[in-house]
């Protein structure tokens, strides 16, 4: 009996499958619904992830979970999906994708701020934080180690980054 814990041997199964889609395996996720268990996939990638690339990915994870006893004895159902508009941001590669977008950042000492990424270098951000009450932008820096919690703001007025390119 193997004593790797059953999220690291999927993980191990399944990111193969992931990176040969040229996808990033983000989270997995093994819970209960009913008497089924409920297997999440995210997946994401620089340029996002396109339904029928999360299609594609299921049926590839499917057949592959079914030549093998990765999730045991009994029924399960499998969602394979993007991380969403909201997501936190916990790796160096979120905080890339998110640059141009606003976020929320909860800091170690200096509380709350909301502040749009302008760009991303490994020690951490450089920030464009909205004036108030008519006043101009001004721009922070932020290192990785100020950061307790990230997490992406929904803007609804935002431009799509392929319309602003179109």
């Amino acid at each position: 009996m193997s004593t790797t814990p059953p999220s690291e041997r999927l993980r191990e199964l399944l990111e193969p499958l992931v990176a040969a889609k040229e996808l990033d395996l983000e989270e997995i996720e093994v819970s209960r619904a009913g008497k089924r268990r409920m297997l999440r996939i995210i997946v994401d990638s620089d340029d996002g992830v396109e339904l029928d690339a999360c299609a594609e990915l299921s049926r590839a994870i499917s057949e592959k979970l079914d030549e093998t006893d990765a999730m045991g004895e009994g029924e399960y159902v499998l969602e394979v999906s993007s991380p969403g508009a909201d997501r936190p941001l916990s790796e160096h590669r979120h905080y890339v994708r998110a640059t141009g977008r606003l976020v929320k950042l909860t800091l170690h000492e200096d509380g709350e701020l909301v502040a749009r990424i302008l760009q991303v270098d490994d020690e951490g951000l450089d920030l464009e934080v909205p004036g108030v009450k008519g006043r101009k932008p001004t721009t922070r820096r932020v290192t990785f180690a100020e950061i307790a919690k990230a997490r992406v703001e929904i803007e609804f007025s935002r431009k799509d980054k392929k319309e602003e390119e179109a």
